[in-house]
């Protein structure tokens, strides 16, 4: 009888590391490592030009009982996340739907909403948007031929928040796509049997639309959640990097950039950054756990 021979499980596992082993650099060297370090600097004090100096928790201690500037930013985070993410994804759901009526040339129309997305988070982009909302900008320009008197959006602290959100919710172009992409994988025969049955186009949106496309919304929201709470080229730029008029664009990202390369204290941008990592954690565990109420996947419609 042919002997049988052993796999050679130890050369088949020696080729896959080898081929994994450039990502697993990157993961150890360029992730997890800065995070570890990143995490000791949070408790010590370091100014980038002498040795950390060891002050455990005081950071913290300090960021959360006598930092005013930590409070506002996140505040102001708070709201342009809770705004900007809705509006988006609802404007790209609702441009996806109306590209997905059969209309010809669909790959030109996908083009060009998309290359928003492509350019929104540049700074070239970020400068035109602040020469748009100037007190002499287009938009006023525009506003100007119906006789109104548009004040300077950029330089007026109630309303340089929103054009922020205005740029964040024109850069709704990959959402668009996987909403779209989303919609073509929804079975024509659901709408033709609810046609039969009467159904209208709002029942049908909220029947058949919103279900079969809650894994797609789910993906977005998470996403979108998690870029927005990252926000910080278009707060940099038309806050002239110093997050004006009156802190109305300090956004937690440019505040932790200001304390950690305006100021050089690093250890204290340190325990920031890992307050948003907590943060951005929470809320997404928290849509992830919440989802079961509401994201449906096939057949089970009783959720996850």
């Amino acid at each position: 009888m042919k002997k049988q021979t052993k796999p050679l499980y130890g050369q088949h596992n020696t080729t896959a590391y080898l081929f994994l082993l450039p990502w697993l650099i990157g993961l150890f060297c360029l992730t997890l490592g800065p995070m570890v370090a990143s995490l000791y600097l949070s408790m010590t004090k370091f100014n980038l030009l002498s040795s950390p100096t060891w002050t455990g928790l005081s950071n913290y201690v300090h960021i959360f009982t006598e930092d005013d500037t930590f409070r506002r930013s996140l505040g102001l985070t708070f709201y342009y996340v809770f705004l900007s993410v809705p509006l988006r994804l609802a404007f790209a759901l609702l441009v996806a739907m109306a590209l997905n009526k059969g209309i010809r040339a669909l790959g030109i129309y996908r083009t060009v909403y998309y290359i928003p997305s492509l350019l929104g988070g540049s700074v070239a982009i970020a400068i035109v948007w602040r020469q748009l909302f100037e007190g002499n900008g287009l938009v006023n320009q525009f506003l100007g031929w119906f006789g109104i008197s548009g004040p300077s959006w950029i330089a007026h602290p109630d309303y340089v928040v929103y054009t922020i959100i205005t740029l964040s919710v024109w850069q709704f172009g990959s959402a668009m796509v996987i909403f779209l992409a989303g919609l073509k994988q929804i079975p024509a025969d659901l709408y033709e049997a609810s046609d039969v049955d009467g159904a209208g186009k709002i029942r049908q949106f909220f029947g058949i639309t919103l279900p079969m496309l809650s894994p797609v919304i789910f993906f977005n929201l998470i996403m979108s959640m998690i870029n927005s709470f990252q926000a910080f080229t278009p707060a940099y730029v038309i806050g002239d990097g110093r997050g004006g008029p009156l802190d109305a664009t300090m956004f937690y990202t440019l505040y932790l950039y200001l304390k950690g390369f305006s100021f050089f204290d690093m250890g204290y941008a340190s325990a920031l950054a890992w307050i948003m990592l907590i943060i951005i954690g929470v809320f997404t565990a928290i849509v992830f756990v919440t989802s079961r109420f509401w994201v449906f996947y096939g057949d089970n419609q009783e959720g996850r």
